[in-house]
């Protein structure tokens, strides 16, 4: 198994809203600005951010680990 320093790689939880605040998403990346920038372009036109126009940044984490991003990822979604 190969093993990478602590902070070798960084990842990113992040959320989104619309211009109405009315929808919230939550993702995980490992690159944040091109991911963002998916995002507002609407690069897959059938996406869920593109259909309720999602693109404006409300929060983000980094965590060096992706399990712990994708661990927090979902404890946000589960958040009510």
């Amino acid at each position: 198994m190969i093993e990478f320093p602590e902070g070798a790689y960084t990842f990113y939880v992040y959320i989104l809203t619309n211009k109405n605040r009315t929808v919230l998403y939550t993702g995980v990346t490992n690159n944040f600005h091109i991911r963002l920038h998916q995002h507002k372009a609407k690069t897959n036109p059938s996406s869920f951010t593109a259909k309720y126009n999602v693109e404006f940044l409300v929060h983000y984490e980094k965590s060096d680990w992706i399990q712990q991003a994708i661990e927090r990822e979902k404890e946000i979604k589960d958040l009510s």
